[in-house]
């Protein structure tokens, strides 16, 4: 039974002097352009919540290593055997492997979701569906502050929009991962949250897209509701007094243009982002009637009324 998998890698990331994950898989492609040590996988390898469970990625690893042992041993023996058994084929101290495994891949690690985090910092323009049934159809802006705080996860985000009732603000931490960038934000004097679910970041990052997910803030009652979200990162903050409703006739080129981003072919533009914004709506934001669900919970709750003791 493969045991101690996290603290190994570690040692060979070490011993090899990789970087990052990223170093130290090409590093495993070096032996076998095939292998089965994955990236994505590798990050709950380290992390001691999973263990490679193809046989190969310890016959890799071990001509990685050059070691006389089988791939076999690498994935059942003991800590100490292992230490002692890459320190003896390469020559190096014990204590000084050990000082660098405990300090070398973390620090590079942090490295990587530290640039991330510099890469995401800044200030974006954001355009969904209006959430009120009161603006059925019509496109809302809001601004999305993204900044670095202490440590490697201090990822904090801000999005706010300008409402008849007066400014909306929630506020909460943002995460990046392999697979995607969320973010759960809470309203600061209220109740209000909303989930984002995006798209992974990629460089240069000039523009966040995925979904909105909260209820409606201005209506007759609060409904369930999911709309797509684009948001588009401004060299220069957008004033305090931008943001609201976009009019029904409203251009999202020319609104980017009036911040200080001006595109060629806004038409076309246009029509692109409306594309994006609309493709999983009738115009508008996804919603459920409420009157749906109520007809349902009444069958329910009546069943279940009818039969408790």
């Amino acid at each position: 039974m493969a045991q101690h998998i996290a603290q190994k890698l570690r040692l060979t990331a070490a011993v090899l002097g990789t970087v990052t994950r990223k170093d130290l898989a090409a590093a495993f492609r070096r032996v076998n352009p095939k292998t089965a040590f994955d990236l994505g996988r590798a990050d709950k390898w380290l992390q001691g919540r999973a263990q490679p469970r193809e046989l190969s990625v310890y016959d890799d690893w071990t001509k990685l290593l050059k070691l006389e042992q089988t791939g076999a041993w690498i994935a059942e023996s003991d800590l100490p055997g292992f230490t002692a058994a890459i320190c003896a084929r390469h020559g190096i101290d014990r204590a000084e492997l050990e000082r660098r495994a405990g300090a070398h891949f973390e620090t590079a690690s942090g490295h990587e979701e530290r640039s991330l985090g510099f890469a995401l910092a800044g200030t974006y323009a954001c355009y969904s569906h209006a959430l009120s049934p009161y603006y059925r159809g019509q496109l809302i802006r809001g601004s999305l502050s993204i900044e670095t705080g202490p440590g490697a996860h201090g990822l904090t985000a801000a999005y706010r929009e300008a409402l008849p009732t007066g400014q909306l603000l929630l506020g909460g931490l943002m995460t990046p991962a392999k697979r995607g960038l969320y973010a759960h934000l809470k309203e600061t004097n209220g109740e209000a949250q909303f989930f984002f679910c995006l798209f992974p970041h990629s460089r240069p990052g000039s523009v966040l897209g995925g979904y909105l997910c909260g209820t409606t803030i201005i209506g007759p009652e609060p409904q369930p509701s999911l709309t797509r979200i684009l948001m588009v990162r401004l060299r220069n903050p957008a004033p305090p007094e931008w943001g609201g409703y976009l009019p029904p006739d409203g251009s999202i080129a020319a609104d980017l243009a009036s911040l200080g981003l001006s595109v060629e072919h806004t038409e076309a533009v246009d029509r692109q982002l409306a594309q994006f914004l609309d493709s999983d709506s009738d115009g508008g934001a996804s919603q459920i009637p409420p009157a749906e669900f109520r007809a349902i919970l009444d069958v329910f709750d009546r069943h279940w009324l009818s039969h408790s003791v």
